[in-house]
């Protein structure tokens, strides 16, 4: 039996939850070459030693042809356009990858969730929502990271607690 704990008051980034849980791995370099061979389109992962305030840690970096997220936001010198995706291109990708049925579907349920809250905030079908930050492959990649790490760790799935953000009153 495996409980996990998540502690995620203040929120939590994609990359800090695979930094997080890739430190629960015994062998977490072969775990990002595996991220690494998944193919989704020019993502790279990269991992490294990191220490803050005298405690040591995971750091993960996730690039996109070469550049991180928000690299392009202070950077207007060159041309660029802003791709954003729809549930259907996010399921085609999600759909071609070399994962399991499993995780496969847990990537869905994300952007499912994810889907469904957005059409609920801007008061339109599910079928019209397009991703911005969400859709972008950085985040594809954070999604398929953690999604593969939850089936390589495999959690009593009734012992996962997950703490929610606090939210000021």
């Amino acid at each position: 039996m495996r409980t996990l704990y998540l502690d995620c008051g203040m929120g939590a980034a994609g990359d800090m939850l695979t930094a997080a849980l890739l430190e629960l791995l015994p062998q977490p370099e072969a775990f990002v070459e595996r991220l690494n061979g998944l193919g989704i389109p020019g993502v790279t992962y990269h991992r490294e030693k990191a220490e803050k305030c005298g405690i040591t840690g995971t750091h993960i970096t996730v690039t996109v042809d070469g550049h991180t997220e928000g690299e392009h936001d202070h950077d207007h010198n060159h041309e660029h356009h802003h791709h954003h995706s729809g549930m259907e291109e996010i399921s085609h990708l999600i759909g071609h990858l070399p994962v399991s049925d499993r995780v496969r579907a847990d990537i869905r349920a994300v952007y499912d969730a994810i889907a469904q809250a957005e059409s609920r905030v801007h008061g339109v079908p599910v079928t019209d929502i397009h991703f911005h930050e969400v859709g972008a492959m950085d985040a594809v990649a954070d999604v398929t990271a953690v999604c593969l790490l939850m089936e390589e760790l495999a959690p009593d799935l009734s012992l996962i607690h997950i703490s929610e953000p606090t939210r000021p009153r």
